[in-house]
């Protein structure tokens, strides 16, 4: 029997296919494993960077509250060298009522809403509260001149001593010169000891973020701005003074740091009020110049606040109060010499003025000021 012969071409050639198609199907699955292996290490990579991240910005919040905690540290130290007390606001006491009062800041300054608790740094205070009077004073640099020393020996040498008492002066120094606030601190130790042991006197400072945050720092530098930025910086420095002042007294009298004050001063004050036969008033002007001599409750320095911080970059602080009596107490369509009228009998002045104005260099720099009170 004869075998025919193999075709071996046609069988090598299916064979090679053949090979090839496996070789080919174990690639392609090799491949899909590979790919299948990549993402998955990609996945891996991306969920570890996530964490990694997450670590990160946790140790960055950690590494700034450390920050902080090193800072608030290393001021307690130099204040402490220096026979400062440093009280953070909560130990203060009521300190949470006390504080809340800020807050409005956060809602005319939005950019403020990032920052914690917003309070002044409390340099001297041994935390009076309960008394009739507390009585504001915001200083500021003002270069080679300052008045503040005269003004606080007039202020508080022309108590008797129950008056100091039932009274805590405060000085707060509005300015981020921190030269000058160790030279305020310095004199007011040394020429009033006994009223800084007693709590009569207190000492704050407005923190520097606060500044930076609610003005605009580039109008500072402009000269056809610096007016209109020293008038803002001064509606907000009284504010702050304010509102730390509400919880401490049943009355507030605004007062400047260059002012004198006459004999027998607060004695007039306390009989004036204590006699008035009407409790409807409205706030009383002791000193007929700016913002000086006057006195409001304490229960109303909120309301007052929060008008100023609305209209803080329109007008004058001393405007203002004009403008707020108006508004609240003028009614629509009413004659406006009925609301002069009664405006006299609820905004009480008090003559003479007990406070006269003695500086002459303004804390503008460059400008000379000489009103006088006629009436003191």
């Amino acid at each position: 029997m004869r075998i025919k012969p193999v075709n071996l071409p046609i069988a090598l050639v299916a064979f090679v296919l053949f090979s090839f198609s496996c070789f080919c199907i174990y690639k392609t699955t090799q491949t899909n494993n590979q790919l299948i292996n990549c993402r998955n290490h990609i996945l891996e990579f991306k969920e570890n960077m996530l964490h990694l991240r997450n670590k990160t910005e946790k140790n960055s919040q950690e590494m700034m509250k450390v920050w902080k905690q090193m800072k608030y540290e290393i001021m307690k130290r130099e204040n402490k060298s220096g026979n400062l007390v440093v009280q953070k606001a909560d130990v203060l006491n009521k300190s949470e009522t006390v504080s809340n009062t800020f807050e409005d800041f956060k809602f005319f300054f939005p950019q403020l809403r990032k920052e914690g608790r917003i309070y002044p740094n409390v340099i001297i205070s041994k935390g009076k509260t309960g008394v009739s009077f507390a009585l504001g004073i915001s200083t500021v640099n003002r270069g080679n001149y300052s008045y503040l020393k005269q003004t606080l020996t007039s202020v508080i040498s022309r108590m008797t001593l129950s008056e100091e008492k039932d009274s805590v002066v405060i000085v707060s120094i509005a300015d981020s010169n921190e030269d000058y606030l160790h030279s305020v601190v310095k004199m007011i130790k040394r020429k009033f000891k006994r009223q800084v042991r007693s709590g009569s006197l207190e000492v704050i400072s407005v923190p520097a973020f606060l500044y930076s945050s609610m003005l605009n720092t580039k109008h500072l530098a402009e000269d056809s701005q610096k007016l209109d930025s020293w008038r803002i910086k001064q509606v907000l420095d009284f504010c702050i003074l304010m509102l730390y002042a509400q919880p401490k007294a049943k009355y507030y009298l605004q007062l400047e740091d260059d002012i004198i004050a006459k004999q027998m001063y607060f004695t007039k004050i306390t009989d004036f009020v204590h006699n008035m036969s009407s409790n409807d008033w409205f706030f009383i002007e002791f000193s007929m110049l700016g913002f000086i001599g006057k006195l409001f409750r304490s229960e109303d320095l909120t309301h007052f606040v929060r008008f100023f911080l609305m209209f803080y970059k329109d007008k004058p602080i001393d405007w203002l109060l004009d403008d707020i009596f108006q508004v609240k107490l003028c009614d629509t369509g009413e004659d406006f010499r009925n609301c002069l009228k009664r405006k006299k009998q609820i905004r009480i002045r008090y003559k003479p003025s007990l406070f006269q104005h003695v500086g002459i260099h303004s804390s503008l720099s460059g400008k000379k000021q000489y009103e006088k009170d006629i009436y003191y």
